[in-house]
Formats: structure tokens, C-alpha cells, sequence
């Protein structure tokens, strides 16, 4: 009786080691969700992908570039769940390639347009205005920015300067980099002494300072598109970008000084 019943554990516990590892990793595995976003939003939304992952233990995964070449990872079959601009034409053009389900598509957040200078630098608080002597105040120098003609950030920085009359007399003295985070470093490593960057990442980076804001009538209005990407599978993809609407990733991103265009909802 004994020996049957010693039989009988054995078996039991080497059906057991048998399917357990088949059973138990299931909540453990889930999906990560894959962000694509603008370079500018790093610092904000890492820490409202932080909070979403201790709140629903699942992992964010989230790509920072600028919104251009996002948008071009994705024509090309890069996978991602979600997507967020930092402004309306890389929305729109994956959006004309039926890229993302039209109807998660919101605006989610603005920013402004600052010029910024190194916090040692000789440069302190200047008019941006009509006309203002940027190009002097270059010299022999050089002004980092986005890329002009790919770049959200460089898109509105030239805007702003066509609209002040200045961007012919700066037009050789550009610094034009991948992303507006590059540019920003250009700037805190002193290897540009004025830059043109967003307000939020100004804020970012201790070792430079804002010297002059741009008026909000000198460039398109920044905004910052986001949307579901249309081949997306991820179960929880949907309710990531839900939370960002939520009063507690609002008040992060207000935090890091973005504008909140959504309206807080409770998750």
C-alpha cells in the first residue's frame, strides 16, 4: 500500500513539473505596448509610462525620435502600437497612408517656441520681434534647430523667423540637427550659443536657459497628434493612450510644462 501510494506522489509531482511552466507564465508575458513619439516629449512620458506600468503591470515600450523619421519607420513596416507627433503634418501623412485607426486620433498636447542659450553664456533675455538682430548676435556662430524641411521643431522655428524677417540673414548660420533634443544638446555642450527648441525642453536641461520667447502668431500653432496605430494587436494599446487623457498623466505633462489640449478623464 505504501509503495502504490509512493508511486502515485512521484507521478503527481512529475505531472506538476511537467505543467507548470506552461500555465504559470501567461500574466507575466503580456505584450509590451510599443510607443513611437516626438523627441521632445522624453522626460514627460517616461514617467507617465512609469506610472501606467506600476498601476497595470505591463510594460511601455517607447521609441523617441524626431516625427518624421518615426512616421517613416512606420511606412515601412516598423511595428508600434501608438504614435505622437509634434505636429499635424507626420499625423496627417500616416494618416493618408491608412496607418492608424482614424478614430483614436486627438490632439493631445501644445508647447511654445523658445530661443535658448547656454546658463554661463554672455546672452540673457532678449526681444524676439520683428526684425530682432539675430544674425548679429550670431556673429561667426552657429543657430541649432531641428532640421528645417523634416523636423517638427525646425518646421516651426523656420516658420517663426520667415514671419520676423530674420530667417534670410540666419539661413547660413543654421546648426540643423536629427531631432529637437540634438539641437538642444548642441546648445548645453556650448557648441552652438543660441538655439531654438520647445519650451518643455528648455525646461529639461539645466545647463541652458530661455532668453527670448517666440510670439505664438509667428509660427503654427504646435500641437501634439496622437493615435493608434491601425495594425496594432496589443490588447491594452487602447487604454495606454486613454490614460494619457487621465488627470494624473495631465498633471505630468503639466508638470513638464506642456499645454493640456484634452480634456481630463477618469480612467
Amino acid at each position: 500500500m505504501k509503495r502504490r501510494l509512493l508511486i502515485r506522489a512521484t507521478l503527481s509531482a512529475l505531472a506538476l513539473s511537467f505543467t507548470l511552466p506552461f500555465s504559470a507564465p501567461v500574466q507575466s508575458q503580456q505584450q509590451p505596448i510599443i510607443v513611437f513619439a516626438a523627441a521632445s516629449m522624453k522626460n514627460a512620458l517616461d514617467e507617465a509610462a512609469t506610472e501606467w506600468t506600476k498601476a497595470n503591470k505591463t510594460k511601455v515600450k517607447i521609441s523617441y525620435a524626431s516625427s518624421s523619421a518615426l512616421a517613416k519607420q512606420m511606412e515601412n513596416g516598423a511595428p508600434a502600437d501608438i504614435f505622437i507627433s509634434a505636429d499635424l503634418k507626420w499625423m496627417d501623412y500616416v494618416a493618408e497612408r491608412k496607418l492608424i485607426k482614424a478614430n483614436t486620433r486627438q490632439n493631445l498636447l501644445g508647447n511654445s517656441l523658445v530661443l535658448i542659450a547656454r546658463k554661463d553664456g554672455k546672452f540673457k533675455n532678449v526681444k524676439v520681434g520683428p526684425a530682432f538682430d539675430l544674425a548679429g548676435m550670431l556673429g561667426k556662430d552657429r543657430l541649432a534647430l531641428g532640421q528645417v524641411d523634416s523636423v517638427p521643431a525646425g518646421i516651426y522655428a523656420k516658420s517663426a523667423l520667415e514671419k520676423l524677417g530674420i530667417y534670410k540673414s540666419v539661413e547660413d548660420k543654421l546648426a540643423q540637427a536629427e531631432n529637437v533634443r540634438v539641437a538642444l544638446a548642441y546648445v548645453s555642450r556650448g557648441e552652438a550659443p543660441l538655439g531654438i527648441v520647445y519650451g518643455t525642453d528648455a525646461a529639461a536641461e539645466p545647463q541652458v536657459i530661455v532668453i527670448g520667447t517666440f510670439p505664438s502668431d509667428s509660427h503654427p500653432a504646435i500641437l501634439y497628434p496622437a493615435a493608434q496605430i491601425e495594425t496594432s494587436k496589443n490588447p491594452n494599446a487602447a487604454e495606454f493612450l486613454k490614460s494619457l487623457n487621465s488627470p494624473s498623466a495631465q498633471a505630468i505633462f503639466r508638470k513638464y510644462g506642456f499645454a493640456v489640449l484634452a480634456s481630463a478623464k477618469a480612467n
